[in-house]
Protein backbone atom coordinates (compact mmCIF):
# COMPACT_ATOMS: atom_id res chain seq x y z
CA UNK A 1 0.00 0.00 0.00
CA UNK A 2 0.81 3.31 -0.66
CA UNK A 3 0.80 6.07 2.05
CA UNK A 4 -0.29 9.40 1.31
CA UNK A 5 -0.73 12.09 3.84
CA UNK A 6 -2.45 14.47 2.02
CA UNK A 7 -0.84 18.60 2.10
CA UNK A 8 -2.06 20.93 4.67
CA UNK A 9 -4.77 23.01 3.59
CA UNK A 10 -4.12 27.00 3.90
CA UNK A 11 -3.17 27.69 7.70
CA UNK A 12 -5.37 30.65 7.95
CA UNK A 13 -8.54 29.48 6.19
CA UNK A 14 -8.34 26.44 8.49
CA UNK A 15 -8.16 28.66 11.92
CA UNK A 16 -10.84 31.11 10.08
CA UNK A 17 -13.27 28.57 9.56
CA UNK A 18 -12.41 26.90 13.52
CA UNK A 19 -12.86 30.30 15.09
CA UNK A 20 -16.21 30.46 13.29
CA UNK A 21 -17.14 27.01 13.79
CA UNK A 22 -16.03 26.98 17.42
CA UNK A 23 -14.72 23.77 16.37
CA UNK A 24 -11.08 22.79 16.61
CA UNK A 25 -8.25 23.01 13.81
CA UNK A 26 -8.01 19.31 13.50
CA UNK A 27 -12.15 19.39 12.14
CA UNK A 28 -11.50 22.76 10.63
CA UNK A 29 -8.77 20.71 8.16
CA UNK A 30 -10.74 17.95 7.16
CA UNK A 31 -13.77 20.88 6.27
CA UNK A 32 -11.33 22.57 4.17
CA UNK A 33 -9.85 19.59 2.51
CA UNK A 34 -13.26 18.81 1.01
CA UNK A 35 -14.23 22.56 -0.01
CA UNK A 36 -15.79 23.93 3.14
CA UNK A 37 -14.43 27.11 3.75
CA UNK A 38 -16.97 29.17 4.78
CA UNK A 39 -19.93 29.53 7.93
CA UNK A 40 -22.51 28.91 5.07
CA UNK A 41 -20.34 26.07 3.34
CA UNK A 42 -20.57 23.96 6.58
CA UNK A 43 -23.78 25.06 7.93
CA UNK A 44 -24.90 23.52 4.43
CA UNK A 45 -22.30 20.46 5.20
CA UNK A 46 -23.85 19.79 8.59
CA UNK A 47 -27.18 20.27 7.91
CA UNK A 48 -28.01 19.26 4.60
CA UNK A 49 -31.50 20.29 3.47
CA UNK A 50 -33.97 19.71 0.83
CA UNK A 51 -34.50 23.31 0.37
CA UNK A 52 -30.88 23.05 -1.43
CA UNK A 53 -32.11 20.86 -4.13
CA UNK A 54 -31.68 22.79 -7.59
CA UNK A 55 -34.76 23.82 -9.80
CA UNK A 56 -35.13 20.97 -11.74
CA UNK A 57 -36.55 23.29 -14.80
CA UNK A 58 -32.73 24.06 -14.89
CA UNK A 59 -32.10 21.25 -16.36
CA UNK A 60 -31.63 21.64 -20.28
CA UNK A 61 -35.34 20.07 -21.60
CA UNK A 62 -36.88 19.48 -18.66
CA UNK A 63 -39.88 21.54 -19.72
CA UNK A 64 -40.19 19.36 -22.96
CA UNK A 65 -40.35 16.15 -21.21
CA UNK A 66 -42.79 17.47 -18.50
CA UNK A 67 -45.01 18.79 -21.64
CA UNK A 68 -44.73 15.37 -23.37
CA UNK A 69 -45.87 13.83 -20.37
CA UNK A 70 -48.65 15.53 -19.31
CA UNK A 71 -49.96 15.48 -23.17
CA UNK A 72 -49.24 11.70 -23.00
CA UNK A 73 -51.81 11.58 -20.13
CA UNK A 74 -54.14 14.09 -21.43
CA UNK A 75 -54.53 12.05 -24.43
CA UNK A 76 -54.76 8.73 -22.60
CA UNK A 77 -51.07 7.18 -24.11
CA UNK A 78 -49.96 4.36 -23.55
CA UNK A 79 -46.25 5.10 -21.24
CA UNK A 80 -43.25 2.44 -20.65
CA UNK A 81 -40.73 3.12 -18.57
CA UNK A 82 -37.49 1.64 -19.74
CA UNK A 83 -34.07 1.49 -17.17
CA UNK A 84 -30.97 -0.77 -17.15
CA UNK A 85 -31.05 -3.91 -15.43
CA UNK A 86 -28.04 -2.94 -12.54
CA UNK A 87 -29.35 -1.40 -9.28
CA UNK A 88 -29.36 2.28 -10.96
CA UNK A 89 -31.26 1.30 -13.74
CA UNK A 90 -34.03 -0.88 -11.80
CA UNK A 91 -34.73 1.75 -9.00
CA UNK A 92 -34.89 4.55 -11.25
CA UNK A 93 -37.58 2.18 -13.41
CA UNK A 94 -39.49 1.59 -9.68
CA UNK A 95 -39.24 5.13 -8.81
CA UNK A 96 -40.56 6.91 -11.89
CA UNK A 97 -43.10 4.38 -12.69
CA UNK A 98 -44.46 4.16 -9.25
CA UNK A 99 -44.63 8.13 -9.23
CA UNK A 100 -46.45 7.85 -12.34
CA UNK A 101 -49.25 4.96 -11.71
CA UNK A 102 -49.86 7.24 -8.47
CA UNK A 103 -51.88 9.07 -10.44
CA UNK A 104 -52.14 7.43 -14.14
CA UNK A 105 -52.55 3.78 -14.67
CA UNK A 106 -51.36 3.78 -18.64
CA UNK A 107 -47.81 3.02 -17.31
CA UNK A 108 -45.60 -0.23 -18.20
CA UNK A 109 -41.96 -0.76 -17.25
CA UNK A 110 -39.79 -2.73 -19.18
CA UNK A 111 -36.00 -3.63 -17.91
CA UNK A 112 -34.02 -5.44 -20.94
CA UNK A 113 -32.82 -8.81 -20.61
CA UNK A 114 -29.13 -8.89 -19.77
CA UNK A 115 -28.36 -12.20 -21.43
CA UNK A 116 -30.23 -12.14 -24.91
CA UNK A 117 -30.74 -7.78 -24.88
CA UNK A 118 -27.65 -6.92 -23.58
CA UNK A 119 -26.97 -3.35 -22.14
CA UNK A 120 -29.31 -0.07 -22.75
CA UNK A 121 -32.02 0.64 -25.05
CA UNK A 122 -32.70 -2.45 -27.21
CA UNK A 123 -34.77 -3.11 -30.29
CA UNK A 124 -36.49 -6.03 -28.88
CA UNK A 125 -37.93 -3.43 -26.30
CA UNK A 126 -38.80 -0.91 -28.99
CA UNK A 127 -40.67 -3.86 -30.82
CA UNK A 128 -42.25 -4.77 -27.30
CA UNK A 129 -43.30 -0.92 -27.24
CA UNK A 130 -44.43 -1.02 -31.06
CA UNK A 131 -46.72 -4.24 -30.29
CA UNK A 132 -48.40 -2.72 -27.27
CA UNK A 133 -49.68 0.46 -28.40
CA UNK A 134 -46.91 2.36 -26.72
CA UNK A 135 -46.42 5.79 -28.09
CA UNK A 136 -43.78 7.19 -25.24
CA UNK A 137 -40.66 5.49 -23.77
CA UNK A 138 -38.90 7.11 -20.90
CA UNK A 139 -34.99 5.70 -20.89
CA UNK A 140 -34.12 5.79 -17.68
CA UNK A 141 -30.15 5.32 -17.06
CA UNK A 142 -29.00 4.15 -20.54
CA UNK A 143 -29.95 5.99 -24.45
CA UNK A 144 -27.17 8.66 -24.68
CA UNK A 145 -25.44 7.38 -27.32
CA UNK A 146 -28.45 5.71 -28.44
CA UNK A 147 -29.06 6.78 -31.88
CA UNK A 148 -30.08 4.91 -34.19
CA UNK A 149 -32.30 2.98 -31.58
CA UNK A 150 -33.97 6.00 -31.33
CA UNK A 151 -34.00 6.52 -35.02
CA UNK A 152 -35.93 2.88 -35.36
CA UNK A 153 -37.98 4.33 -32.29
CA UNK A 154 -39.17 7.81 -34.42
CA UNK A 155 -40.01 5.43 -37.63
CA UNK A 156 -42.53 4.04 -35.22
CA UNK A 157 -44.18 6.99 -34.24
CA UNK A 158 -42.65 6.11 -30.47
CA UNK A 159 -41.42 9.39 -29.00
CA UNK A 160 -38.32 8.75 -26.22
CA UNK A 161 -37.60 10.75 -23.29
CA UNK A 162 -33.84 9.74 -22.40
CA UNK A 163 -32.78 10.42 -18.79
CA UNK A 164 -28.76 9.51 -18.48
CA UNK A 165 -25.68 10.51 -16.50
CA UNK A 166 -23.29 8.96 -18.51
CA UNK A 167 -20.83 10.91 -21.29
CA UNK A 168 -22.27 11.50 -24.53
CA UNK A 169 -21.01 11.10 -27.56
CA UNK A 170 -20.59 13.76 -30.55
CA UNK A 171 -24.18 13.46 -31.71
CA UNK A 172 -27.29 13.72 -29.48
CA UNK A 173 -30.24 10.75 -30.17
CA UNK A 174 -33.16 12.32 -31.77
CA UNK A 175 -35.36 12.44 -28.80
CA UNK A 176 -38.26 14.13 -27.51
CA UNK A 177 -36.11 15.10 -24.69
CA UNK A 178 -32.73 14.65 -23.34
CA UNK A 179 -32.07 14.80 -19.70
CA UNK A 180 -28.00 14.88 -19.22
CA UNK A 181 -26.12 17.18 -17.09
CA UNK A 182 -22.92 15.83 -18.86
CA UNK A 183 -24.73 17.42 -21.99
CA UNK A 184 -22.03 20.17 -23.15
CA UNK A 185 -25.04 22.96 -23.62
CA UNK A 186 -26.86 22.08 -20.32
CA UNK A 187 -25.98 24.77 -17.20
CA UNK A 188 -27.83 22.31 -14.41
CA UNK A 189 -25.71 23.20 -11.80
CA UNK A 190 -24.51 19.45 -10.66
CA UNK A 191 -24.09 17.31 -12.97
CA UNK A 192 -23.00 14.10 -10.59
CA UNK A 193 -26.44 12.88 -10.48
CA UNK A 194 -27.09 8.77 -10.83
CA UNK A 195 -29.32 7.52 -12.78
CA UNK A 196 -32.10 7.39 -10.31
CA UNK A 197 -31.40 10.87 -9.37
CA UNK A 198 -32.06 12.29 -12.96
CA UNK A 199 -35.28 10.36 -12.62
CA UNK A 200 -35.97 12.15 -9.50
CA UNK A 201 -35.40 15.44 -10.88
CA UNK A 202 -37.51 14.02 -13.50
CA UNK A 203 -40.60 13.74 -10.37
CA UNK A 204 -39.64 16.53 -8.91
CA UNK A 205 -40.39 18.75 -12.18
CA UNK A 206 -44.06 16.61 -13.13
CA UNK A 207 -44.68 16.82 -9.23
CA UNK A 208 -44.68 21.08 -9.14
CA UNK A 209 -45.87 20.80 -12.35
CA UNK A 210 -48.85 19.33 -9.98
CA UNK A 211 -48.35 21.64 -7.25
CA UNK A 212 -47.16 18.67 -5.02
CA UNK A 213 -44.39 19.77 -2.55
CA UNK A 214 -40.74 18.17 -2.09
CA UNK A 215 -42.86 16.33 0.74
CA UNK A 216 -45.03 14.93 -1.29
CA UNK A 217 -41.80 12.42 -2.64
CA UNK A 218 -39.61 11.42 0.33
CA UNK A 219 -40.85 8.39 0.02
CA UNK A 220 -39.03 7.62 -3.02
CA UNK A 221 -35.84 8.79 -1.32
CA UNK A 222 -35.23 5.23 -0.45
CA UNK A 223 -34.89 4.44 -3.77
CA UNK A 224 -32.52 7.31 -4.48
CA UNK A 225 -30.10 7.03 -1.71
CA UNK A 226 -29.77 3.17 -2.33
CA UNK A 227 -28.83 4.12 -6.27
CA UNK A 228 -26.23 6.57 -5.14
CA UNK A 229 -24.76 4.31 -2.99
CA UNK A 230 -24.57 1.83 -5.43
CA UNK A 231 -23.30 3.58 -8.32
CA UNK A 232 -20.63 5.33 -6.40
CA UNK A 233 -20.93 9.20 -7.43
CA UNK A 234 -19.63 11.17 -5.86
CA UNK A 235 -21.49 12.38 -2.03
CA UNK A 236 -21.68 16.34 -2.83
CA UNK A 237 -24.32 18.70 -3.54
CA UNK A 238 -27.45 17.22 -4.48
CA UNK A 239 -26.44 13.82 -3.90
CA UNK A 240 -25.41 14.16 -0.47
CA UNK A 241 -28.37 15.88 -0.04
CA UNK A 242 -30.55 13.33 -1.35
CA UNK A 243 -28.74 10.32 0.21
CA UNK A 244 -28.92 11.53 4.03
CA UNK A 245 -32.98 12.39 3.80
CA UNK A 246 -33.16 8.00 1.71
CA UNK A 247 -31.09 6.75 4.48
CA UNK A 248 -33.48 8.32 7.52
CA UNK A 249 -36.28 7.07 5.08
CA UNK A 250 -34.48 3.52 4.98
CA UNK A 251 -34.06 3.56 8.66
CA UNK A 252 -37.74 4.78 9.61
CA UNK A 253 -39.77 3.72 7.09
CA UNK A 254 -38.83 2.19 3.89
CA UNK A 255 -40.97 0.30 1.13
CA UNK A 256 -42.01 -2.87 1.92
CA UNK A 257 -39.19 -4.85 -0.74
CA UNK A 258 -36.52 -2.80 0.89
CA UNK A 259 -37.90 -3.21 4.18
CA UNK A 260 -37.81 -7.20 3.29
CA UNK A 261 -34.38 -7.10 2.41
CA UNK A 262 -32.79 -6.01 5.52
CA UNK A 263 -35.50 -7.29 8.25
CA UNK A 264 -33.03 -9.87 9.59
CA UNK A 265 -30.05 -7.11 9.51
CA UNK A 266 -28.87 -6.63 13.26
CA UNK A 267 -27.91 -3.59 13.34
CA UNK A 268 -30.33 -0.66 14.68
CA UNK A 269 -29.10 2.30 12.12
CA UNK A 270 -27.86 1.43 8.48
CA UNK A 271 -25.12 3.70 6.88
CA UNK A 272 -24.67 4.36 3.08
CA UNK A 273 -21.65 1.40 3.90
CA UNK A 274 -24.62 -0.55 4.73
CA UNK A 275 -26.45 -0.05 1.76
CA UNK A 276 -23.53 -0.68 -0.32
CA UNK A 277 -23.13 -4.11 0.95
CA UNK A 278 -25.93 -5.60 1.89
CA UNK A 279 -28.91 -3.86 -0.05
CA UNK A 280 -27.46 -3.46 -3.25
CA UNK A 281 -25.68 -6.79 -4.06
CA UNK A 282 -29.44 -7.85 -3.69
CA UNK A 283 -31.09 -5.90 -5.93
CA UNK A 284 -28.17 -6.39 -8.62
CA UNK A 285 -28.46 -9.88 -7.86
CA UNK A 286 -31.97 -10.37 -9.92
CA UNK A 287 -30.73 -8.69 -12.95
CA UNK A 288 -27.46 -11.17 -13.06
CA UNK A 289 -28.86 -14.43 -12.33
CA UNK A 290 -32.51 -14.43 -13.25
CA UNK A 291 -34.12 -11.02 -14.77
CA UNK A 292 -34.03 -7.52 -13.14
CA UNK A 293 -37.76 -7.56 -13.64
CA UNK A 294 -37.71 -9.09 -10.27
CA UNK A 295 -35.81 -6.09 -8.50
CA UNK A 296 -38.62 -3.71 -10.18
CA UNK A 297 -41.67 -6.52 -8.83
CA UNK A 298 -39.42 -6.08 -5.33
CA UNK A 299 -39.31 -2.45 -5.12
CA UNK A 300 -43.05 -1.92 -6.49
CA UNK A 301 -44.85 -4.13 -4.28
CA UNK A 302 -46.78 -2.63 -1.12
CA UNK A 303 -47.80 -5.71 0.15
CA UNK A 304 -45.23 -6.75 2.59
CA UNK A 305 -45.99 -10.57 2.41
CA UNK A 306 -45.57 -10.67 -1.27
CA UNK A 307 -42.13 -8.63 -0.92
CA UNK A 308 -40.87 -11.06 1.72
CA UNK A 309 -41.53 -13.72 -1.51
CA UNK A 310 -39.59 -11.86 -3.52
CA UNK A 311 -37.13 -10.95 -1.50
CA UNK A 312 -36.36 -14.49 -0.65
CA UNK A 313 -35.94 -15.53 -4.55
CA UNK A 314 -33.74 -12.60 -4.61
CA UNK A 315 -31.86 -14.00 -1.54
CA UNK A 316 -31.37 -17.12 -3.58
CA UNK A 317 -29.84 -15.39 -6.52
CA UNK A 318 -27.98 -13.54 -4.38
CA UNK A 319 -26.61 -16.66 -3.10
CA UNK A 320 -26.26 -18.09 -6.79
CA UNK A 321 -23.88 -15.17 -7.59
CA UNK A 322 -21.18 -15.70 -4.84
CA UNK A 323 -20.49 -19.18 -5.78
CA UNK A 324 -20.04 -17.99 -9.07
CA UNK A 325 -17.64 -15.09 -9.23
CA UNK A 326 -15.85 -16.99 -6.40
CA UNK A 327 -15.31 -19.70 -9.07
CA UNK A 328 -14.86 -17.77 -12.09
CA UNK A 329 -12.30 -15.01 -10.34
CA UNK A 330 -10.31 -18.31 -9.29
CA UNK A 331 -10.59 -19.45 -12.66
CA UNK A 332 -9.70 -15.96 -13.98
CA UNK A 333 -6.63 -15.71 -11.75
CA UNK A 334 -5.08 -19.29 -13.17
CA UNK A 335 -5.59 -18.08 -16.74
CA UNK A 336 -3.46 -15.22 -15.38
CA UNK A 337 -0.77 -17.58 -14.08
CA UNK A 338 -0.92 -19.61 -16.75
CA UNK A 339 -0.37 -16.57 -19.60
CA UNK A 340 2.66 -15.54 -17.42
CA UNK A 341 0.83 -11.79 -17.32
CA UNK A 342 1.36 -10.88 -13.81
CA UNK A 343 3.76 -7.97 -15.06
CA UNK A 344 1.71 -6.32 -17.43
CA UNK A 345 -0.28 -3.34 -16.88
CA UNK A 346 -3.49 -4.53 -17.37
CA UNK A 347 -5.51 -7.28 -17.51
CA UNK A 348 -7.52 -8.87 -20.15
CA UNK A 349 -9.19 -12.23 -19.73
CA UNK A 350 -11.61 -14.01 -21.76
CA UNK A 351 -13.95 -17.59 -21.62
CA UNK A 352 -16.39 -18.24 -23.32
CA UNK A 353 -18.43 -19.72 -20.48
CA UNK A 354 -17.97 -17.23 -17.78
CA UNK A 355 -21.43 -16.01 -16.15
CA UNK A 356 -22.08 -12.50 -18.00
CA UNK A 357 -23.81 -11.37 -15.03
CA UNK A 358 -20.94 -11.69 -13.02
CA UNK A 359 -18.00 -10.47 -14.84
CA UNK A 360 -18.17 -6.92 -13.39
CA UNK A 361 -17.76 -8.65 -10.02
CA UNK A 362 -15.05 -10.61 -10.96
CA UNK A 363 -13.12 -7.08 -12.87
CA UNK A 364 -13.16 -6.12 -9.41
CA UNK A 365 -11.83 -9.10 -7.82
CA UNK A 366 -9.12 -9.49 -9.82
CA UNK A 367 -7.89 -5.73 -8.80
CA UNK A 368 -7.80 -6.79 -5.54
CA UNK A 369 -4.68 -9.13 -6.34
CA UNK A 370 -3.37 -7.52 -9.83
CA UNK A 371 -3.84 -3.75 -9.22
CA UNK A 372 -4.49 -2.28 -12.62
CA UNK A 373 -7.17 -1.99 -15.13
CA UNK A 374 -9.03 -4.88 -16.30
CA UNK A 375 -11.23 -6.06 -18.24
CA UNK A 376 -12.99 -9.20 -17.98
CA UNK A 377 -14.47 -10.75 -21.45
CA UNK A 378 -17.23 -13.50 -21.81
CA UNK A 379 -19.33 -14.90 -25.02
CA UNK A 380 -22.68 -13.33 -25.41
CA UNK A 381 -24.81 -14.79 -28.38
CA UNK A 382 -22.16 -14.29 -31.74
CA UNK A 383 -20.06 -11.11 -30.06
CA UNK A 384 -17.94 -10.73 -27.08
CA UNK A 385 -19.48 -9.00 -24.08
CA UNK A 386 -16.92 -6.99 -20.90
CA UNK A 387 -16.65 -5.19 -17.96
CA UNK A 388 -14.13 -3.13 -17.30
CA UNK A 389 -12.82 -1.87 -13.51
CA UNK A 390 -10.31 0.93 -12.93
CA UNK A 391 -7.94 1.64 -10.51
CA UNK A 392 -8.20 5.41 -8.48
CA UNK A 393 -7.41 8.19 -10.95
CA UNK A 394 -6.86 6.15 -13.97
CA UNK A 395 -9.77 6.39 -16.97
CA UNK A 396 -10.65 3.62 -18.31
CA UNK A 397 -13.23 5.12 -20.45
CA UNK A 398 -10.44 7.35 -21.94
CA UNK A 399 -8.25 4.14 -22.34
CA UNK A 400 -11.14 2.14 -24.23
CA UNK A 401 -11.91 5.54 -26.68
CA UNK A 402 -8.37 4.94 -28.02
CA UNK A 403 -8.44 1.56 -28.31
CA UNK A 404 -12.08 1.94 -30.14
CA UNK A 405 -11.27 0.93 -33.59
CA UNK A 406 -11.90 -2.94 -32.40
CA UNK A 407 -14.77 -2.78 -30.16
CA UNK A 408 -18.33 -2.69 -31.51
CA UNK A 409 -19.75 -0.40 -28.71
CA UNK A 410 -18.98 0.41 -25.36
CA UNK A 411 -19.53 3.31 -22.42
CA UNK A 412 -19.81 4.36 -19.05
CA UNK A 413 -17.19 6.55 -16.97
CA UNK A 414 -14.07 6.81 -15.59
CA UNK A 415 -13.72 3.88 -13.24
CA UNK A 416 -16.76 1.13 -15.32
CA UNK A 417 -17.24 0.69 -18.43
CA UNK A 418 -18.61 -1.87 -20.57
CA UNK A 419 -18.47 -2.57 -24.04
CA UNK A 420 -19.18 -5.51 -27.46
CA UNK A 421 -16.87 -6.91 -30.09
CA UNK A 422 -16.61 -9.46 -32.51
CA UNK A 423 -14.35 -12.46 -31.21
CA UNK A 424 -11.50 -12.04 -34.13
CA UNK A 425 -10.81 -8.88 -32.34
CA UNK A 426 -10.23 -9.92 -28.97
CA UNK A 427 -6.49 -10.51 -29.49
CA UNK A 428 -6.21 -7.15 -31.41
CA UNK A 429 -7.95 -5.20 -28.81
CA UNK A 430 -5.75 -6.71 -25.76
CA UNK A 431 -2.67 -5.84 -27.28
CA UNK A 432 -3.83 -2.65 -28.22
CA UNK A 433 -5.21 -1.64 -24.78
CA UNK A 434 -2.19 -2.70 -22.84
CA UNK A 435 -0.38 -0.52 -25.13
CA UNK A 436 -2.16 2.46 -24.61
CA UNK A 437 -2.48 2.06 -20.72
CA UNK A 438 1.25 0.83 -20.64
CA UNK A 439 2.28 4.88 -22.29
CA UNK A 440 -0.40 6.55 -20.63
CA UNK A 441 -0.48 5.41 -16.83
CA UNK A 442 1.80 6.69 -13.65
CA UNK A 443 3.41 3.72 -12.63
CA UNK A 444 2.17 4.92 -9.05
CA UNK A 445 -0.90 4.45 -9.77
CA UNK A 446 -0.35 0.52 -9.85
CA UNK A 447 -0.23 0.35 -6.26
CA UNK A 448 -3.51 0.78 -4.13
CA UNK A 449 -3.34 4.07 -2.13
CA UNK A 450 -4.62 5.31 1.18
CA UNK A 451 -5.11 8.97 1.48
CA UNK A 452 -4.51 9.81 4.96
CA UNK A 453 -6.50 12.85 5.89
CA UNK A 454 -4.52 14.24 8.46
CA UNK A 455 -1.78 12.67 11.70
CA UNK A 456 -3.04 12.74 15.20
CA UNK A 457 -2.00 11.10 18.38
CA UNK A 458 -4.56 9.21 19.97
CA UNK A 459 -5.07 12.03 23.16
CA UNK A 460 -6.51 13.77 20.22
CA UNK A 461 -9.08 11.15 20.02
CA UNK A 462 -12.36 12.16 22.16
CA UNK A 463 -16.15 11.99 22.19
CA UNK A 464 -16.75 15.49 20.82
CA UNK A 465 -14.55 14.40 17.86
CA UNK A 466 -16.34 11.40 17.67
CA UNK A 467 -19.69 12.91 17.55
CA UNK A 468 -18.63 15.82 14.77
CA UNK A 469 -17.23 13.13 12.71
CA UNK A 470 -20.22 11.53 12.66
CA UNK A 471 -21.82 14.36 10.90
CA UNK A 472 -19.72 14.04 7.84
CA UNK A 473 -21.57 11.22 7.03
CA UNK A 474 -23.13 10.13 4.27
CA UNK A 475 -19.72 9.00 3.48
CA UNK A 476 -18.82 8.49 -0.65
CA UNK A 477 -16.26 9.62 -3.10
CA UNK A 478 -15.23 13.23 -2.44
CA UNK A 479 -16.35 13.20 1.15
CA UNK A 480 -15.01 9.59 2.86
CA UNK A 481 -15.02 8.50 6.00
CA UNK A 482 -12.04 10.68 7.65
CA UNK A 483 -8.51 8.66 7.64
CA UNK A 484 -5.76 9.37 10.33
CA UNK A 485 -1.93 8.36 10.75
CA UNK A 486 -0.40 7.68 14.12
CA UNK A 487 3.17 7.04 15.05
CA UNK A 488 5.24 5.14 17.67
CA UNK A 489 1.47 3.13 18.45
CA UNK A 490 2.24 -0.19 20.82
CA UNK A 491 0.30 -2.98 21.34
CA UNK A 492 -0.50 -3.80 24.74
CA UNK A 493 -0.09 -7.57 24.69
CA UNK A 494 -3.42 -8.70 23.71
CA UNK A 495 -2.84 -9.19 19.35
CA UNK A 496 -4.60 -11.89 18.05
CA UNK A 497 -6.21 -13.26 14.84
CA UNK A 498 -9.79 -13.76 14.27
CA UNK A 499 -11.87 -15.27 11.18
CA UNK A 500 -12.22 -18.64 9.67
CA UNK A 501 -9.37 -18.64 8.20
CA UNK A 502 -7.07 -16.13 10.96
CA UNK A 503 -7.49 -13.28 8.33
CA UNK A 504 -8.30 -10.43 10.82
CA UNK A 505 -6.25 -8.86 13.29
CA UNK A 506 -6.90 -7.63 16.52
CA UNK A 507 -5.41 -5.22 19.00
CA UNK A 508 -5.41 -3.00 21.63
CA UNK A 509 -2.75 0.21 21.26
CA UNK A 510 -1.59 2.76 23.28
CA UNK A 511 0.46 5.53 22.46
CA UNK A 512 3.13 6.44 25.77
CA UNK A 513 0.73 7.34 28.13
CA UNK A 514 -2.60 8.06 26.53
CA UNK A 515 -5.74 5.77 26.78
CA UNK A 516 -5.51 2.68 24.86
CA UNK A 517 -7.84 1.84 22.22
CA UNK A 518 -9.61 -1.72 20.68
CA UNK A 519 -8.31 -2.28 17.37
CA UNK A 520 -9.84 -4.28 14.46
CA UNK A 521 -7.78 -4.75 10.99
CA UNK A 522 -9.99 -6.67 8.87
CA UNK A 523 -7.93 -8.23 6.14
CA UNK A 524 -4.52 -7.64 8.23
CA UNK A 525 -3.50 -10.90 9.79
CA UNK A 526 -0.74 -11.15 7.88
CA UNK A 527 0.54 -8.21 9.85
CA UNK A 528 0.58 -10.23 13.60
CA UNK A 529 4.22 -10.21 13.71
CA UNK A 530 4.97 -6.52 12.77
CA UNK A 531 3.31 -5.72 16.44
CA UNK A 532 3.89 -8.49 18.33
CA UNK A 533 6.27 -8.03 21.49
CA UNK A 534 5.51 -4.45 22.08
CA UNK A 535 7.26 -3.75 19.03
CA UNK A 536 6.67 0.19 18.03
CA UNK A 537 4.49 0.92 14.71
CA UNK A 538 2.74 3.21 12.74
CA UNK A 539 -1.07 2.64 11.57
CA UNK A 540 -3.69 4.33 9.22
CA UNK A 541 -7.17 3.95 10.61
CA UNK A 542 -10.90 5.44 10.46
CA UNK A 543 -12.18 6.06 13.61
CA UNK A 544 -15.43 3.68 14.41
CA UNK A 545 -17.95 3.29 17.03
CA UNK A 546 -18.51 -0.70 17.88
CA UNK A 547 -21.67 -1.62 19.43
CA UNK A 548 -21.63 -4.62 21.62
CA UNK A 549 -24.33 -6.31 23.92
CA UNK A 550 -25.83 -2.64 24.03
CA UNK A 551 -22.47 -0.98 24.99
CA UNK A 552 -21.13 1.41 22.09
CA UNK A 553 -17.12 1.88 22.76
CA UNK A 554 -14.53 4.32 20.35
CA UNK A 555 -12.68 1.92 18.00
CA UNK A 556 -9.90 1.84 15.51
CA UNK A 557 -10.55 0.18 12.39
CA UNK A 558 -7.00 -0.13 11.11
CA UNK A 559 -6.42 -0.07 6.70
CA UNK A 560 -2.83 -0.63 7.46
CA UNK A 561 0.32 -0.91 9.73
CA UNK A 562 3.91 -0.72 9.22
Amino acid sequence: MRWTLKPKPDSKKVTDLANQLKVDELIATLLVQRGIETFAQARQFFRPSLDDLHNPYLMKDMDKAVARIETAIANGENIMVFGDYDVDGTTAVSLVSSYLKSYYPNVATYIPDRYDEGYGISYKGIDYADDNGISLIIALDCGIKSIDHIAYANERNIDFIICDHHRPGDELPNAVAVLDPKREDCSYPYDELCGCGIGFKLIQALAENRNQTIDALLIYLDLVATAIAADIVPMTGENRILAKFGLEVINRNPRPGIKALIQNVKKKTLTITDVVFIIAPRINAAGRIKHGNAAVSLLTEYDLDQAEQFASEIEQHNSDRKDLDKQITIEALDQIEINQEADKFTTVVYHENWHKGVIGIVASRLIETYYRPTIVFTKSGDKLAASARSVKDFDIYNALEASAEHLEQFGGHMYAAGMTMKEENYLNFKNAFEKVVSDSIHPDLLTPEISIDAEINLEDINERLVRLLNQFEPFGPENMTPTFLTKNLKDTGYAKLLGQNEEHLKLFVKQQNSAGFGAIGFGLGNKLELVKNQKPFEAVYCIDENEFNGNVTVQLRLKDLR
